[in-house]
């Protein structure tokens, strides 16, 4: 199974990249259909739209602003080149006429506040972030219906194609769809895979994954890798500068810029702490989940909920470490994508479907992986790292209260940088041997998700969600 480094890492927007990216994408993506779908017998041309929302994008939607999400969708935007502060006076226009106006459709009737959905009561059975999309004729007859389930991370499958992953993973179709795998040079879809093949043709982990990008035909590999570290890092500088209350109605006040300035002034008063690392990193990682929760402009690592993390391992080892060539930051990037693809491709990084073990626990991986190959890692020793970071991650549940992207999230990025480095350095300790492989901790993290109760997989009906203060 192939997964791209731009599929791994995506420009995007907050708060979610499963509640808010996800149903942009599939908002737009039904409309594409809408318009080459042939014509139901009996049934005129498209004249309304209704859309319903189930499960975890019913419970926790409004705070991740599902509904403004795939009205924007509806309205043609997409969440890479959408600019996060024209959304209100789109909103305010679509909520004024009640109609969608869009190129090679007829006018199509949609009233936010009727055709728009909640629905609390049907859950959807293939995934937790599951909606389903209508078109209506002019006489009320169906014209097109398509359920759409985001999966996490941006990504956006219907029912055939989630049914068909679910089949490759549960061993009934090989990962290795050899129709497409035999297109890359090094098909790993398991870490002992990675191991194998690495050890064959003596390449790292980012080299086998730069020789499957390339036989992929990706346009200018290195400018698009560059493209992605800069966004990383340009978010981190956004968050710094910002201050103020994050929207939503918990009143959470940003604290990355007030930290920040203090370990500034500290850094030029010879008063700093000796854990002073641990508080960059976590700074860093707090600026990108600011940002995230305002709604401003992120990259996916591999989720919004977890896109503090692996940016604030590469600005660590940018601005505290030895320095890092342009060569060395794009094989970072490359060793993250590898591992957050293996963990997408045999679990999950949905902390819907598997609690938040899938987000935050998968950007530790990928950054404690990413980071040892930056520090001369052989790749037993990366995989070693990507193990320890996710093993100390399993069980987190994911839990956000007012389902909103903030508390407990914004803070456990910074502590998934920290567990990264610490991963990273144990695993440069040693030499590479250790007891439990990257692929049964993945296959664990798997099953606990499966066992874990809905209330703790992105519904805020249990944990931190129901546990908070009255006043």
């Amino acid at each position: 199974m192939f997964i791209s480094v731009f599929e791994i890492f995506k420009h995007g927007i907050g708060p979610s990249s499963s509640h808010t990216m996800g149903p942009m994408v599939a908002a737009d993506r039904f409309l594409s259909e809408l318009r080459q779908a042939e014509a139901i017998p009996g049934a005129g041309a498209p004249a309304s739209v209704q859309v319903s929302l189930h499960g975890s994008l019913a419970f926790t939607g409004k705070g991740h602003a599902t509904d403004r999400a795939v009205m924007l969708g509806l309205l043609g935007q997409r969440p890479e080149t959408m600019d996060p502060d024209a959304g209100d006076g789109m909103l305010a226009a679509l909520a004024e006429r009640r109609s969608l106006d869009l190129p090679d459709l007829p006018p199509l009737a949609f009233d936010p506040a009727r055709d728009l959905v909640f629905d609390y009561d049907l859950a959807l059975s293939l995934h937790a972030n599951g909606m389903i999309f209508r078109a209506f004729d002019a006489r009320g007859n169906p014209r097109l219906t398509q359920t759409y389930y985001s999966v996490g991370g941006g990504f956006v499958m219907s029912e055939p194609e989630l049914l068909a992953e679910r089949e490759a993973k549960s061993g009934a179709v090989s990962l290795h769809d050899h129709k497409v795998m035999r297109h890359y040079p090094y098909p790993f879809a398991t870490a002992a895979e990675m191991l194998r093949m690495g050890e064959k043709s003596g390449l790292s982990i980012a080299a086998m994954k730069r020789a499957n990008e390339e036989a992929a035909g990706a346009d200018d590999l290195d400018a698009g890798l560059d493209a992605l570290a800069d966004a990383m890092n340009g978010c981190i500088d956004r968050g710094l500068a910002q201050d103020g209350i994050l929207p939503g109605g918990l009143k959470v006040r940003r604290r990355a810029k007030a930290i920040h300035d203090k370990l500034v002034a500290e850094r030029f008063s010879n008063r700093q702490m000796p854990h002073v690392a641990n508080e960059w990193m976590s700074v860093y990682a707090m600026a990108v989940n600011e940002e995230n929760a305002a709604g401003g402009r992120v990259v996916t690592a591999p989720t919004n909920g977890a896109a503090g993390t692996v940016p604030a391992v590469l600005r660590y080892w940018q601005d505290h470490c030895d320095g890092i060539s342009d060569d060395a930051r794009r094989d970072f990037v490359l060793t993250a994508a590898a591992i957050g693809g293996i963990i997408k491709a045999n679990a999950s990084i949905s902390g819907a479907e598997v609690g938040c073990q899938g987000e935050v626990g998968s950007a530790s991986a990928m950054a404690a992986g990413a980071l040892c190959a930056a520090m001369g890692g052989t790749n037993a020793q990366i995989e070693n790292a990507a193990e320890i970071a996710l093993e100390h991650h399993l069980g987190m549940t994911c839990d956000p209260a007012g389902g909103l992207v903030q508390v407990p999230c914004i803070e456990r990025n910074a502590l998934g940088a920290i567990k990264a480095v610490s991963a990273a350095a144990l695993a440069l300790r040693g030499d590479g041997s250790h007891f439990m492989p990257l692929d049964n901790c993945i296959e664990v993290m798997r099953q606990t998700g499966h066992d874990m109760s809905t209330k703790y997989k992105e519904t805020s009906t249990g944990g931190i969600a129901v546990n908070l203060p009255e006043c």
